[in-house]
Formats: structure tokens, C-alpha cells, sequence
């Protein structure tokens, strides 16, 4: 105790010191400045006027828990615990007691057996307020003396650590770490706060919204979910008031307003009925969320369109997959969610802990549990705040095969389209199960997917309900239909017992968001154009069976194991929604409702001035995003999550990452352009998709250019053909072509006849000659253009990156005649 008293005494003295050195100014901050928390460990600075992230300061995260112990759920926000199970397995249940109380009242002792033991740790951070860099940390435990003069923030930060001992198993039971500032509440009244903040839940989403207008400020994405808000006044931090709120509620409050673009419902913090209508009255939700390898719990509002888990729900014990993913519907469209519910219940886990489930998502508000704290502690237990030793790795809890029928075993993955897909080459028992809500059949269904075998080959099972045997069997009739391409996913086979029925289809590797957005993908080095390719020739075949996918998105395109001889295939999958036309039809009704996932629809499923029902145009459209997701590495045309559906209804799209001056993207804008426009009549069919110079191999390029030539050679120059190709043609060439090539190619061009350098026509015969004759050139000019075909039609189309789509454009007049079929659909 001296040693520890010496230790504050030195603490103070250099945090005196610093003052002084400051030349007794006080630590201010700017007043634009606010502070967002979250629950990785960092605090960002962001600007209050557009939300820009000045700087972060990264730290240890706020709550930290032993791995593969789930039993009890830390609040992040102030440290409130929940408790899964009890005597009589109630479900979730909150502890009377928070974290900081615990250590607080430590050595303690709970009425159930539990003996409580706390650790408490205060820190001083020292931040340069300009970049935000650590100058120092001041603690009991490290006082250094260097202070720079520069103002500096000081910002205090406790960690809470804990330890549960159980009496009755003589184990350590559960131990956390906490870590909260020092922080007292903003009075927002006395200083006239003018801003609302809200915090979606599950996700990093932060929208900020003007008190009086209900215009939304700005909006930030952070990487982690936010846990608080802070503001500095009076030389401190002060906490902030926020509203935590379901992420689909966030959107459906965002696209509800009267205009998308710029304005939000007007929020307030009373919903009452005679100020809202139903559909827009929040109520109190427990939601239940993971981050890393941990759960945790905190309050959230959410809107009737939102699925609440209701207390005491019991589970049937079926095996279900991990998911990503899980399609919400309500209010106007569809909104997609992505939590990760990867809980894992080790053997050996305590007893209360058994045979019960807990679903990733809203719950209803748990009771409270019946426990009280009692001032002992036994003399005999070690006083320690050490950390519960951690436990083995994830694979040190995986089994074996677990046999069911037909030798299945549980797999990995989300819906259809994640359960298609063998990410681990391991088998790991099921853990959770996937609630899905389906809008197309207004019900709820349990939906279980299984990795198994069938015929000698691996297979991935979708095990569906009775429920949903109507729709299953219609999804199993599309796959019947569509599975003999390479492109589509293959089905096998359908079998019942007594409680299920069983639907065998391809086992894949990878969806096409993993081989986007996942540097650790094993299929990041397959070509992206070939992958685009194969899709399209899928989606292509669908069409030709009348049947419209619906909900096309990369999540739904899978990359297939390797086959005999290495090669993956990109295959479509989720038949989910997908529609086969009658003979006759090209449209189809929205009775059932409005097919798609959020972000990925087209704008004439949710226009209401729509000139007539839907056709496979949604497809294509659907495609066209997902063809600049790709070649953009991870963009999306209509910008980000929050705004994406409604920059879809604007026509407000970015193709940003093209540039004006490069082949490949001139030809990739004006493929994407045509596939995501607003109007479905001038979208391209499939198999005019599948034509576009953008699927083309230098090799066809070069013998498109040569055709081209050739057929023109004899042609006048007041002929249609020619005339079109000279149109507009002075900005191909660049005006002059013969000044952009090098000098050896201008030397030899003028040994044999002369060529007009403003003439595209004279362009392609001066490509075509040299061509013809690339054997006879000098070995300055061969070494120029290159090797034959790459580099020759690459040294022409780097310095006439417009060349190629102004001649396909050009001869499409031509496109009837038999030259050209393999270059235009007709």
C-alpha cells in the first residue's frame, strides 16, 4: 500500500507538471469535433459538420470475454450483464447488477453460488487534439514526465476486469474485461444540443439528424458497431444521448421520407400514437450480437417490420448453418442484414448452458433475474484478477463426420447460395439455426443445409420443414428445368422422411462476394471478365427457359470446387425467388410481392408509375451491378448500402472507377451503362450481353478489326457503312492517328501508299496491312507493335482507347450479314 500511495502521489505531481508546462491554458478541443466509440477499442474524432473521421485513436476493445463461453452477455454500452438459462431454462435473462457494480462491490457473493472478484484500473491518455496521436499514458502503474507544450487532451479511461467462480463446479466460471470513459452526461438542454444521433446495431452505421428540420446531417460507416458518443466541454469528455436503433429500422426510417436523397422522418424520442403511425412506433428490443469470436448484448428500438425473437422460445434440436445473411421483408422493399451467429457450445460447457439456443438478432426485452449479492467471501480463494486461462482453438472442438441420413454432416454457410459452399475442409457440429422470413410465401420457415454425399459425390443438403414442401417442390421443378448448363447450379436428387424433406445439390467452393472482397480467397487469381462471362451464360440460359432468377446478387453466384482438370466454374444458385414464365408471357405479376434483395433491384419493381409488369429486363439490370461490383473490386453503381436503393429509383448512379482514356474501361462502361439503365426497353437481352466486345479475346478483336476492313475496302466513301464510321470518327483518331504511333511504324506506312490520318477507315486498312504482312516488317517496327495478337492490338488500342466500340457500334448496320455473326446477336 506505501508503494501504491508513493506511485499516486508521483502520478499527480506529473500531471501538475504538464499543466504548468501547458502555460496554465486549459485543454480544449474545437466545438466541431465529436467523439464516436466503438466496440473494437477505438475512438474516432469526426468532424460535427459532415462526419468526416479526423483521427482514431485505437485502444484495447471494450469488452473483452473468454473465447467459447457464451454464457453470459456483456453490455457494451454500460457494462449490464444477461445470463442465458437458469434452473428452469428461462431464456435470457439481465443480471441486477452491471459490471462496474460488480468490481465495485467486490469480493462479493451472488445468491446462486457465485463468488465475484474485481480488479479496477484508471488510465490517463494524453492526445495531441490536432492528429490525434498518443503523447502519453498516465496510470499507477507508468508516469512518464515528458509533456509537450502544445494544448493537449487528457481523456480518462477505467477498465473493470471480473472473475465468476462457481462454488457448486469448484471452476473458475466466466471472467471480462470492461472498459469504459470517464464520461458524465452532456446536459444537452442546458447547452442546446442541435443534433440526434443514431446508431444502427449489429454494424458501424451512424446516421446524424438535425433536431428541429429532420434533415439528416451526414452519415458515417464505421468498422466496428459504435458504443457511445462524446462531446468535450469544460476540458473533459461528456457523454453524448443516442438512440441505438435495428439497421433495417435505420433504412426503412431513411427511405420512407418524402425525399430519400436528402431527408429522414422527423425523429423524436416520444412515439406515441397520435404522432406516429404504427408502422413507425420503435419499441425496446434486447439485440444480441457477435463480435470476434464473442457475443454480446445491448438495447435497441425497432419497427413493427422487424422480426423479435419472443422470450422462452424453444427450438426444435435440428442442425441448421452458420449464417451471414438472412433476408428480413417488411415495408417497402427488402432489406438484407448480414450478422454472424458462428456460437460455438464446447463439450464440457456448464449444464445450464445445454441443449438451449440463442438466436443472432432481437429479442424481446428479457425480465430480470432473481439474484442478490451477499457481502462474503471464503478465506481459502485466492484473491486474483488473472484472466481465465483460454481455452483451446475452434478445431479442438471439432468432431467427425456426424452421421445422419444418407451419411450427412453439418456444414458451414448461410442461405442456399452460402450453404452451396465448402469454406472449411473440416466438419464442425451445428450450432444454430437459421430463422428466415419469406415475403414471397408470407411465412416463416426453418431451413437446415447439410454437407454430405450422394452417388460417391460431395453434396450440399438443404433440409427443409413440412411447412415448405410446396415450396420446395417448386424450387426443385426449376432446377429440373435449368441444371444441364455448367452455369447453373446442378441439383441431384429429393428425398423425404418423416419429419423432412432433403434436396441434394452441387457443393461449391467460394461465393463471388468472397472472391471480391476476401484477400484470403483461394480463386482470387481467376480472371474476373471469364467469371462475368460464365454468369452471363448461365443467367442466358435461364432466360431461355422463361424463368427469371429475381435476385441476382453475388452472394447468390457461387465459384464450384475444382473439376478433374482444375477448371472452377462460376454457377448460379438460390431459386429461391426465381419465376418460369408461361409460354407466351415475358412478364410477370407483383402480387406476391417485390422479389429481390435490397441494393440489387431493379427500379421498375418498386416504381409505382411502372408502365406495365416486370420482365427478365430485372435480370439484367441485377447483373449490371454486379458486373461493376466485380471489375471495380467491391463498388457498387448506385453507391453505398444506405443509399443504394434509392440512388436505384433516382438514376443517380457512379461509374467512377472507369477512366476516359483506357480501352478496357471504355468498353466496360458502355456494356454496364446498358445494363443498368433505368428504362428496361433499351437494356441489352442476354445473349447480346454475351456478344459485347467486352467478353472479347485480343484474338477476336484483331479479326474483328480485319473483317471490318475488308469488308469496307470496296465500299465509296458516300456509302452508309463508311459514312458511319467516319462519323464522330475525328475523336477516335485523336485527330490526327498517324502523329500517335511511333516513328518507326510512321517511316514504313509512308514506304507503300498514303493514309489519311484523320480517316478511322484508314486506320483499320493500315492495322490490317501490317497485319497481313508482320513478317516482312523491319525488327524496329516489330518490336513496336509487338507480339501477335496481344500485343499488337494492344499497341492500337492504348493510343485509340474508342476505336474498338466506334467500329462495333458502326458495323452493327452489318450485323445480318454472315461476316459478322460471330460478333453481333441478331
Amino acid at each position: 500500500y506505501p508503494t501504491d500511495t508513493l506511485k499516486l502521489t508521483e502520478l499527480a505531481i506529473v500531471f501538475l507538471r504538464c499543466l504548468c508546462f501547458a502555460g496554465g491554458s486549459s485543454v480544449t478541443l474545437p466545438e466541431s469535433l465529436l467523439f464516436v466509440s466503438t466496440l473494437d477499442g477505438s475512438l474516432h474524432a469526426v468532424s460535427k459538420k459532415t462526419g468526416d473521421i479526423k483521427w482514431t485513436l485505437k485502444e484495447d476493445p471494450i469488452i473483452q470475454v473468454p473465447v467459447y463461453l457464451p454464457g453470459f452477455l456483456p453490455d457494451p454500452n454500460d457494462g449490464s450483464l444477461y445470463v442465458l438459462g437458469g434452473k428452469n431454462k428461462e431464456g435470457l435473462m439481465k443480471l441486477p447488477f452491471t459490471i462496474p457494480e460488480l468490481v465495485h462491490s467486490s469480493p462479493c457473493r451472488s445468491s446462486d453460488g457465485i463468488l465475484y472478484t474485481g480488479k479496477k484500473q484508471d488510465t490517463w491518455f494524453v492526445v495531441d487534439p490536432q492528429t490525434g496521436e498518443k503523447q502519453t499514458s498516465l496510470s499507477t502503474s507508468t508516469s512518464d514526465s515528458i509533456c509537450p507544450s502544445a494544448p493537449l487532451l487528457y481523456i480518462g479511461r477505467t477498465e473493470y476486469m471480473i472473475t465468476m467462480y462457481d462454488t457448486k463446479t469448484q471452476e473458475l466460471r466466466w471472467n471480462a474485461t470492461y472498459n469504459d470513459y470517464s464520461a458524465p452526461l452532456y446536459d444537452d438542454q442546458k447547452y442546446d444540443y442541435k443534433m440526434s444521433h443514431f446508431a444502427s446495431s449489429g454494424d458501424g452505421l451512424v446516421v446524424t439528424v438535425d433536431r428541429d428540420s429532420g434533415d439528416v446531417l451526414w452519415m458515417q460507416k464505421f468498422d466496428s458497431p459504435v458504443a457511445g458518443f462524446y462531446l468535450w466541454t469544460q476540458d473533459s469528455l461528456r457523454r453524448a444521448p443516442h438512440l441505438t436503433v435495428a439497421t433495417e429500422t435505420l433504412r426503412y426510417l431513411t427511405f420512407t421520407a418524402q425525399n430519400a436523397q436528402s431527408h429522414t422522418m422527423r425523429w423524436t424520442y416520444q412515439f406515441t400514437q397520435e404522432q406516429h403511425s404504427t408502422k413507425t412506433q420503435l419499441v425496446p428490443t434486447l439485440y444480441v450480437g457477435k463480435l470476434d469470436s464473442h457475443l454480446y448484448a445491448s438495447t435497441s428500438l425497432v419497427h413493427e417490420g422487424v422480426a423479435v425473437v419472443p422470450h422462452g422460445l424453444t427450438l426444435a434440436r435440428i442442425e441448421g448453418p452458420i449464417t451471414a445473411g438472412v433476408t428480413v421483408g417488411g415495408g417497402q422493399s427488402e432489406c438484407e442484414i448480414t450478422p454472424s451467429t458462428d456460437v460455438k457450445y464446447p463439450p464440457g460447457s456448464p449444464n445450464p448452458l445445454q441443449n438451449q439456443w440463442l438466436l443472432i438478432g432481437h429479442h424481446e426485452v428479457p425480465p430480470l433475474a432473481h439474484t442478490t449479492m451477499l457481502r462474503e467471501f471464503p478465506e481459502n480463494l485466492q484473491r486474483s484478477g488473472d484472466v481465465i486461462p483460454p481455452r483451446g482453438s475452434a478445431s479442438s472442438y471439432r468432431s467427425g463426420p456426424h452421421p445422419v441420413s444418407h451419411t450427412l454432416t453439418h456444414c458451414e454457410s448461410t442461405t442456399e447460395s452460402q450453404a452451396a459452399v465448402d469454406l472449411q475442409n473440416s466438419y464442425m457440429p451445428l450450432k444454430m439455426l437459421i430463422s428466415i422470413f419469406c415475403t414471397m410465401i408470407k411465412l416463416y420457415f426453418w431451413l437446415c443445409v447439410l454437407r454430405g454425399h450422394f452417388d460417391g459425390r460431395r453434396v450440399a443438403v438443404k433440409r427443409i420443414l413440412p411447412e415448405c414442401v410446396e415450396f420446395a417442390e417448386r424450387e426443385v421443378q426449376l432446377l429440373r428445368e435449368s441444371d444441364e448448363h455448367p452455369n447453373v447450379i446442378r441439383y441431384f436428387c429429393t428425398e423425404r422422411d418423416r419429419q423432412f424433406t432433403y434436396i441434394a445439390i452441387e457443393l461449391c467452393a467460394a461465393t463471388l462476394q468472397q472472391y471480391v472482397e476476401d484477400p484470403a480467397c483461394p480463386y482470387s487469381n481467376l480472371d474476373p471478365v471469364s467469371l462475368l462471362e460464365q454468369t452471363m451464360c448461365g443467367l442466358n440460359h435461364l432466360h431461355s427457359l422463361n424463368i427469371v432468377h429475381r435476385d441476382l446478387k453475388p452472394r447468390n453466384i457461387l465459384l464450384s470446387l475444382p473439376g478433374v482438370l482444375g477448371r472452377v466454374r462460376a454457377v448460379i444458385s438460390d431459386f429461391g425467388l426465381c419465376k418460369k414464365l408461361p409460354d407466351g408471357r415475358h412478364s410477370f405479376s407483383l402480387r406476391s410481392g417485390i422479389p429481390g434483395t435490397e441494393g440489387w433491384i431493379a427500379p421498375e419493381l418498386l416504381a409505382n408509375d411502372s408502365g406495365g409488369n416486370p420482365t427478365s429486363a430485372v435480370d439484367v439490370f441485377s447483373a449490371g451491378c454486379v458486373f461493376y461490383y466485380v471489375v471495380s473490386r467491391g463498388q457498387h453503381p448506385f453507391g453505398d448500402t444506405l443509399r443504394r436503393q434509392a440512388n436505384i429509383l433516382s438514376g443517380a448512379c457512379s461509374l467512377e472507377h472507369f477512366m476516359e482514356d483506357l480501352h478496357e474501361d471504355v468498353i466496360g462502361r458502355d456494356l454496364i451503362e446498358g445494363m443498368i439503365s433505368a428504362d428496361p426497353e433499351s437494356r441489352p437481352s442476354t445473349a447480346s450481353i454475351l456478344k459485347h466486345p467486352f467478353f472479347w479475346s485480343p484474338e477476336k478483336q484483331l479479326q474483328f478489326f480485319q473483317d471490318v476492313s475488308d469488308r469496307i475496302e470496296k465500299e465509296p466513301p458516300d456509302s452508309a457503312v463508311v459514312v458511319r464510321l467516319e462519323t464522330a470518327g475525328r475523336s477516335v483518331v485523336r485527330t490526327n492517328w498517324r502523329m500517335h504511333i511511333s516513328t518507326p511504324l510512321q517511316a514504313d506506312l509512308r514506304k507503300f501508299r498514303t493514309y489519311k490520318g484523320n480517316s478511322v477507315r484508314d486506320l483499320l486498312r493500315a492495322m490490317r496491312n501490317k497485319k497481313h504482312h508482320y513478317h516482312e516488317l523491319p525488327p524496329e517496327v516489330q518490336s513496336a507493335l509487338g507480339e501477335v495478337p496481344e500485343g499488337f492490338v494492344s499497341y492500337f488500342t492504348s493510343r485509340f482507347p474508342r476505336l474498338l466500340l466506334h467500329t462495333h457500334s458502326a458495323l452493327s448496320i452489318c450485323a445480318p450479314e454472315r461476316l459478322f455473326h460471330p460478333y453481333y446477336h441478331h
